[in-house]
């Protein structure tokens, strides 16, 4: 259909030559000699162009402008002056038209103006189509949608995050944070992504600020514009209820928070997580390094009623003990040297919510009996104070040394081992859970493709079957790795063979029949596997699906030496 034009003129022979000029060019044209004849051709069809005269007896082009306007803000409008002056083209220019021409107004003048009018339009038109567009599948969706700025401000949220979220309306404009239904986990990735400018994803996890028992999933992605200036983010949510009900029934889980896997050993550390989430007792975590130990830290913290309060996390061995008791109980300032301005410890943060003692077999005695205090009755002293602090903390910790050995060889105190031990949860080593390797690289694909911007979609056969083969001594750490490796050399859709680190090539090269250590022949397994990689000790340790303090302990207990 031809562009439809208005020409508003008290002047006959302006409207004469208008319509002739316009209609040569193929355009539907209507005239209208004054405002109340203007106002009924307006009234009965809808214009592209209107070009208006700003003198119209006791009305003006102006008051076309603002009529036009209410009836059809899509419409253009152009106004004519004989005596163009600042105020007039000003008022004009505000009030929305698009441009204005001075009389006389020649052909070229003309037709310039409308092409430049109407290809504004159509420009508007399809922004305002994409619009309704973005509109629709935004009142549509399932999933909730929040858009926030980069102060955590509520720019939008959608029909389904008042179902999802319990969000009663009338939340834009306010902070996220600052909403009483507002979601801990949500606020995190929110943070995260707006401070670090990178999605992140939570997988299935229990919401507590509407009702028990909602599994949701959550991603939260930085909001770019045309020209990838940053302006917030976007939170999607996922109701993945129904879905984690039915496999919970069949037993079938393939993921509980960020822990992966299939497998009978997950499922069953799936079905305790679930039943430890509300009992404050203390748990431990044991398990080869690289298990996902913190993982499970996560789990037990995030689906208890704990969860909105915080999740302190303490890396044991990674301090020296006068450090460590200062992380953990904080100081008073002149307690030490250095010791310039009070400190508040780890517990202390950690009140009303969860404190994770990672590698806590490796702390010294005296750290020990402190801990003991704090887990029976609760309170504790700063470095250098003599008043003592409450706290309510629950206490999960972890390890991957064997804590009764260390009691036999007198490093660990049995009664802070059975306090810690109530519950444990021992994770298996990847090699005791073969089944989980082709989810565990999916998963990492997903996680390294955000991560590295790529678009790799799978492995190879060949590279499966070396990963199921893989004794994997790093466990799920290691596999993260060697595809994050792998990932670095790959310029194709697909990781093959030549893309993985020498070592897991190596092994298949050497691989010895028996696939891990059995305690029968423990020491010649050892021997076996040191005669094949030329007595390197990490190379047999990987053969083995052992990690290299293993075999070190194992060759000094057996006494075996190169001959």
């Amino acid at each position: 259909m031809n562009p439809r034009i208005l020409v508003v003129d008290d002047e006959e022979s302006i409207r004469f030559t208008f319509a002739d000029f316009l209609r040569d060019e193929g355009y539907d044209v209507a005239t209208a000699e004054n405002y109340t004849s203007a106002m009924a051709k307006i009234g009965e069809r809808d214009y592209d162009v209107i070009f208006a005269d700003i003198i119209l007896g006791d009305k003006t082009g102006i008051d076309i402008l603002q009529k036009a306007k209410e009836k059809n803000p899509a419409s253009i409008v152009v106004i004519m002056t004989g005596y163009p002056n600042l105020e007039t083209v000003s008022d004009a220019l505000r009030l929305g038209a698009f441009d204005y021409v001075t009389k006389p107004v020649s052909q070229e003048a003309l037709l310039h103006s409308t092409g430049m009018a109407l290809k504004h339009k159509a420009l508007n038109d399809e922004k305002e189509k994409y619009h309704s567009n973005l509109e629709a599948i935004f009142r549509s969706v399932k999933d909730a949608i929040i858009t926030v700025d980069k102060e955590l401000v509520i720019v939008a949220v959608n029909r389904a995050a008042g179902n999802i979220c319990g969000f009663s309306g009338g939340i834009t404009g306010k902070a996220f944070d600052s909403l009483e239904t507002g979601c801990e986990r949500c606020l995190e990735a929110l943070k995260e992504t707006i401070g670090k400018k990178h999605p992140v994803e939570v997988p299935r996890f229990e919401c507590s600020h509407k009702h028990r028992g909602q599994v949701v999933s959550i991603t939260a992605s930085p909001l770019l514009g045309v020209h990838q200036e940053f302006s917030g983010a976007v939170l999607v949510v996922r109701d993945e209820t129904h879905l984690a009900d039915l496999e919970r029934n069949l037993g079938e889980r393939r993921q509980f928070y960020n822990i992966t896997g299939k497998s009978e050993n997950i499922q069953k550390i799936y079905s305790l997580i679930e039943d430890l989430a509300d009992v404050q007792t203390t748990v431990l975590i044991t398990g080869e390094s690289g298990t996902g130990k913190e993982l499970v830290a996560d789990a037990l913290h995030y689906s208890g009623n704990r969860s909105n309060k915080p999740l302190v996390k303490v890396n044991c061995s990674a301090l020296s003990e006068n450090l460590l008791e200062s992380e953990l109980f904080g100081h008073i300032r002149g307690a030490f040297t250095g010791a310039v301005q009070d400190k508040i410890g780890r517990f202390q943060k950690a009140d009303g919510g969860t404190i994770f003692l990672d590698e806590i077999g490796d702390i010294s005695p005296a750290i020990q009996l402190k801990l003991m205090r704090v887990i029976h009755e609760k309170e504790f002293e700063r470095v250098g104070d003599s008043g003592t602090l409450k706290a309510d903390v629950r206490v999960i910790a972890a390890t991957n040394h064997d804590l009764s050995e260390k009691i036999r060889q007198g490093e660990f105190r049995e009664d802070l081992y059975y306090r810690l031990k109530v519950i444990e949860i021992n994770l298996p080593p990847l090699r005791e859970r073969r089944e989980d390797i082709p989810l565990l690289a999916d998963h990492f694909l997903k996680k390294l493709n955000q991560k590295l911007n790529k678009e790799i979609t799978a492995v190879s056969e060949d590279v499966k079957k070396m990963f199921m083969n893989y004794n994997w001594p790093g466990n799920i750490r290691e596999l993260e790795h060697t595809l994050e490796h792998a990932f670095i050399l790959c310029r194709q859709n697909t990781i093959t063979v030549e893309h993985l680190p020498p070592e897991i090539k190596n092994f298949i090269e050497l691989k010895i029949p028996v696939s891990k250590i059995r305690k029968d022949n423990d020491r010649q397994e050892i021997i076996h596997a040191l005669e094949k990689t030329a007595w390197n000790k990490a190379k047999a340790a990987r053969l083995l699906g052992i990690d290299r303090k293993t075999i070190y302990r194992k060759i000094e207990k057996y006494k075996i030496t190169e001959n």
